[in-house]
């Protein structure tokens, strides 16, 4: 999973020595490497913790006449060719040779990077260039490139600059009636070097031409295949034989794609997913592992956007483990989404009730609302997935960098624990507080700089059992966190450090356990260390391997290591001598068992033990020391499959698929205090949470939903789990959220955590079961739990139909707003959206008028999404667009259809969402009218108020200050610029009143803030103005404090102006 942070960084782009098109024409990082390709050079940059130029190549102003400006380009996979096609049909291949020089920062710290030559090795005109044709993107292998004409055919390039000629693809459908499927045995014809069709010996007299011409590839050189996208829409599939792409014969065409609107297409051949941008701005995943069925569909729709909000899709960039994708739209923004459909970041505000948000409604241009305001033309990842670089549409000057952090999932040969939630970055970690569930809050916490400066990026985290201690492994060594001591504990010897390739991290109780390869004799094996001392005279044991492992799991004394394909084995550790610094522990590993299964299904991705479980009165009668080996184990694969192995006899059940990520509960913790003890484990995939009890009948294990009870003011799909707060009874999850500032042109993201309660599910089951006596000790160990309170809400919700209408009515009379909201949610499903809306309007005046703005917010994003729902179920033909929303949403960038007189999205709102906009309005005109401002702030925050458009509507009614010398007097006693908060809200008021140039709102502020600088352009332009204000400070003795603003602003006018005489 990963989630942006930190504010977006720029890497400047060179400009042209020419005009030139304003579009960047190739983006790719490999191996740390980042190579832009731009209409009339190159440039290769370094993507490792130094971003710095190493090379470029500038094309003359001769070169660029004659031959044309870069059209397409592509960097084979060794990274020592570059490819690049001009518009004039010129090929050119460039060297990539790393040069002797080193960079140094500050001319001492090494940095490992080298200085690049780029040079040209080979200029050629294409045959084809006299064809009038348009070509598509370069597709290539170790050997050859790939190009698509508007012909529909596909030519072939050696990397040597040989041209072998264009082929057809065989288009003909077999005899079934498979649609989808075409014709597996026919072979494709192929063309001469011009692209005319000859009857030579390859070409075969059924190959149909094709009438669209060829406007995408996509190759996986892993799966071999070979994706075609026609300018019409139509995506077709080839498999690729291992001859390569040289030789016609050899792509072979499979399967056509139903879709017929797919604009571009990217592969994660790991997870074997297609993604399918389309022309109305949705992604469409494909499941090329079964006969490429559609698995779903992703888009902003459901966020209130459009298709002719954000257009189509523009591109697609999957991160290098392939478990989520980026999606770049022609028009703005773009959208990281995991492969579950949760929207794990988005450059594109979340909108409110009005136009602000559209991209055609700017109210001035230099105010920049969001990062790819103007869509997205390219984008790549590093190969660690810490950084996202992106291009925006039409801009050619600059790469923006966004930074992600990945989560400690319990995945792969790094184990984790469920009561310390982990996200780490390339050089920090941001560790969930929460000790105080209340309020969870995220920290910084940066390594050691003597650490982080030679073995850049982190690249492993592992916290132990108990959550105390975090492992931390960068490219070598291996640090220990003491997180109650706030300690770093690292090898005193570097020597040692640097012997140390991590692959994966465990904690075996006080030990870590360290997957570690050998790169001298090109092996793997395991490094126990005590979490007391790192040194090589401290190392326990020494574990050889196999091969390198595909996960690895720890239980009480058991350790499990799988191995590719499907081989598990189990180990028993014994210690003896106690694990002190005054003692010298041994530690052994003895063989317990060894499984090898054969089965054709994908390979594991994750293997947890799952401990026996025992009745209650056995497991408190029992010896808690007593370790007993576990005979089960759940098992996650790369598909997404979730079973359960049964390690006494080989059977594997299937429990359920489309699974991310799951939690084993059981056994795994000793607390008294544990309220979820009852559970066997949790898992999550694009259904939400999914909770699994035990069970003593013939069926072991019972499964039930219970995340999407709440999905509107609880966690939704923009909130990702990433573990548990057993002695809490919550999931922990994070949200992106974005904070914008006056003085930064992009937001900053802020990883953002989020808690959803599951106690109601616990008491239910236990209900269900007649377990009477267990769900009371659970209920009298929770009371003094935080969500207590909504968990009985809940559970009543579910278990007794009442009139759920008149508890809602109580709850408002009583004041307990939080408590009616949750009943909204049960009247929604209970009673209907029309009953459920009236309520919620009523609950937001209330909300409202007791300045509970952050529920308010919840109730705004309620109504709007249980609107769109009722409009979109209604049977009414006014009612039925789903375009309507977006016309409340986006007025000003609504345009009648002159084809479509008729459309129902020229009608007016509706009425419960005009509600809505009157109950806000009518909020804001009160609070300006009384100059509440902070009130004014924190309403606009946590309501996503439109303020910039309210101002221009009001700038002669509410907003609209008497005079200058009593809106100064007033507003100053309104906001106490000795306070921090006070002048915080002063700076949000100031920004938005710049952006609509209210010239009375911003000398007032201005002067409150002391900004001269605001003051000065003000003035500089209306001596006038600038006299009035002199005149009003000087006369009135309460303005006394701002004297020295009115000399320091005096001189800089005085400054100006005899700079201008002179």
């Amino acid at each position: 999973m990963y989630m942006a942070y930190g504010w977006p960084q720029v890497i400047p782009l060179e400009l042209p020595n020419c005009p030139s098109t304003q579009q960047i024409v190739y983006l790719k990082v490999v191996n740390s490497l980042l190579l832009v390709v731009a209409p009339t050079h190159i440039e290769l940059w370094s993507s490792s913790r130094h971003r710095v130029r190493l090379g470029k190549y500038k094309r003359d102003v001769d070169s660029i006449q004659r031959e044309g400006e870069n059209l397409r380009a592509i960097w084979s996979p060794d990274t020592k060719l570059i490819a690049v096609l001009t518009s004039s049909f010129h090929l050119h291949i460039f060297k990539v040779q790393r040069a002797e020089t080193k960079i140094y920062i500050g001319g001492k710290q090494p940095t490992g990077l080298f200085l690049s030559n780029i040079s040209l090795v080979l200029n050629e005109q294409v045959p084809f260039a006299n064809k009038n044709l348009t070509v598509s993107n370069f597709a290539c292998d170790n050997k050859h490139m790939l190009i698509g004409l508007s012909d529909g055919s596909l030519y072939t390039i050696s990397w040597k600059g040989e041209f072998c000629g264009a082929f057809f693809l065989d288009m003909l459908p077999n005899d079934g009636n498979d649609l989808n499927k075409l014709s597996n045995h026919y072979s494709n014809g192929t063309v001469a070097s011009g692209g005319q069709m000859d009857d030579g010996p390859n070409h075969t007299n059924h190959v149909v031409s094709q009438t669209s011409g060829i406007v995408h590839l996509e190759f996986s050189i892993t799966l071999r295949l070979l994706f075609v996208l026609f300018s019409d829409g139509d995506l077709i599939q080839c498999s690729v034989s291992k001859r390569g792409l040289k030789h016609a014969e050899s792509v072979i065409v499979e399967k056509r794609f139903a879709s017929g609107e797919a604009v571009c297409a990217s592969v994660a051949p790991d997870q074997q997913i297609l993604a399918v941008g389309t022309q109305k701005g949705a992604v469409e995943l494909y499941d090329l592992a079964d006969s490429a069925s559609l698995i779903r569909s992703v888009s902003l729709h459901d966020w209130g956007y459009s298709v002719e909000d954000t257009g189509p899709v523009n591109c697609i960039a999957w991160t290098p483990d392939n478990s989520a994708f980026a999606v770049g739209w022609k028009l703005r923004g773009h959208t990281v989404w995991s492969v579950s459909g949760c929207r794990l970041m988005s450059t594109i505000r979340q909108i409110g009730l009005s136009s602000v948000s559209s991209p055609v409604v700017k109210p001035n241009q230099d105010f920049k609302y969001e990062p790819m305001m103007g869509g997205t033309s390219l984008m790549h990842w590093d190969e660690h997935g810490y950084r996202l670089y992106a291009m925006e549409e039409g801009s050619s000057e600059r790469i923006i960098a966004f930074s992600f952090g990945k989560c400690c999932l319990n995945r792969g040969v790094s184990g984790t624990t469920y009561v310390r939630q982990v996200i780490y970055g390339e050089d920090r970690l941001l560790i969930v507080q929460s000790e105080d569930t209340d309020e969870l809050k995220i920290l910084h916490l940066n390594p050691p700089v003597s650490y982080i400066l030679q073995n850049w990026p982190i690249l492993h985290v592992a916290a132990s059992k108990d959550g105390m201690y975090l492992a931390v492994a960068g490219l070598h060594g291996l640090i220990l966190y003491d997180i109650r001591l706030k300690r770093w504990r690292v090898f005193g010897d570097v020597t040692q450090e640097q012997q140390i390739q991590c692959r994966g991290l465990l904690w075996l109780g006080k030990i870590v356990v360290v997957c570690n390869y050998v790169e001298s004799s090109s092996t793997y094996e395991l490094l126990f260390y005590p979490r007391y001392h790192l040194d090589q005279s401290s190392l326990l044991c020494r574990k050889p391997l196999l091969t390198n492992p595909m996960a690895m799991d720890v239980y009480q004394d058991y350790l499990l290591i799988t191995y590719h394909p499907f081989d598990v084995h189990i180990y028993h550790v014994k210690i003896t001598g106690e694990l002190s610094p005054s003692s010298s522990p041994d530690l052994q590993l003895s063989t317990v068992r060894e499984l090898s299964i054969m089965t054709a299904k994908s390979h594991p991705a994750a293997i947890h033990f799952i401990p026996d479980q025992l009745p209650h009165d056995d497991m408190s009668r029992s010896d808690t020391s007593s370790t007993h080996e576990p005979s089960k184990c759940l098992i996650l694969r790369i598909n997404g499959d979730l079973s359960l192995l049964d390690l006494d006899d080989g059977r594997e059940r299937e429990l359920t698929h489309s699974v991310e990520l799951f939690w084993v509960t059981c056994g795994q913790l000793g607390e008294k205090t544990n309220l979820i003890e009852e559970v066997s484990w949790l898992d999550y995939g694009h259904r939400g949470m999914q909770v699994w009890y035990p069970s003593l009948g013939d069926d072991p294990f019972k499964q039930e939903d219970f995340l999407q009870l709440d999905p509107e003011l609880e966690f939704d799909r923009e909130v990702y789990p990433l573990g548990l707060l057993p002695n809490a009874g919550v999931v922990v999850g994070v949200s992106q959220r974005m904070s914008f500032s006056a003085c930064t042109e992009f937001p900053c993201f802020e990883p953002s955590p989020q808690a959803q309660t599951i106690l109601h599910c616990l008491l239910r089951h236990l209900l269900q079961r007649d377990k009477r006596e267990e769900a009371l000790r659970l209920a009298q160990l929770s009371a003094e739990k935080p969500h207590f309170s909504h968990c009985l809400e809940w559970l009543l919700f579910t278990v007794f139909d009442a009139e759920i209408s008149r508890l809602f009515d109580e709850c408002v009379q009583q004041r307990w707003y939080r408590t009616a909201a949750c009943y909204i949610l049960v009247i929604a499903k209970l009673e209907g959206p029309a009953v459920s809306q009236c309520c919620a309007l009523n609950l937001l005046q209330a909300t409202l008028n007791e300045s509970l703005y952050e529920l308010a917010g919840e109730l705004v994003r309620f109504l709007l999404r249980s609107g769109r729902e009722y409009e979109h179920s209604s049977t009414d033909s006014e009612r039925d667009s789903p375009r309507l929303l977006g016309y409340f949403l986006f007025p000003s960038s609504f345009r009648k259809q002159s084809n479509d007189a008729k459309s129902p999205s020229s009608k007016e709102p509706s009425a419960h969402i005009a509600s809505v906009k009157n109950i806000l309005e009518s909020h804001a005109n009160y609070l300006m009218s009384g100059k509440e401002l902070s009130e004014l702030v924190a309403f606009v925050k946590g309501t996503q108020f439109d303020l910039v458009e309210y101002l221009q509507r009001e700038r002669y009614g509410s907003a609209r200050l008497e005079d200058f010398a009593s809106g100064l007097e007033m507003i100053g006693q309104k906001l106490h610029m000795g306070t921090l908060q006070n002048r915080l809200d002063a700076e949000f008021l100031l920004a938005n009143m710049c952006s609509v140039k209210f010239k009375e709102w911003i000398v007032v502020l201005a002067t409150l803030l002391r900004r001269s600088e605001v003051l000065y352009d003000l003035f500089r332009h209306n001596l006038q103005l600038w006299q009035a204000y002199s005149r009003t400070i000087q006369a009135h003795e309460t303005f006394a404090e701002y004297h020295d603003l009115l000399e320091e602003l005096e001189g800089r006018l005085s400054l100006t102006a005899y700079a201008e005489d002179t």
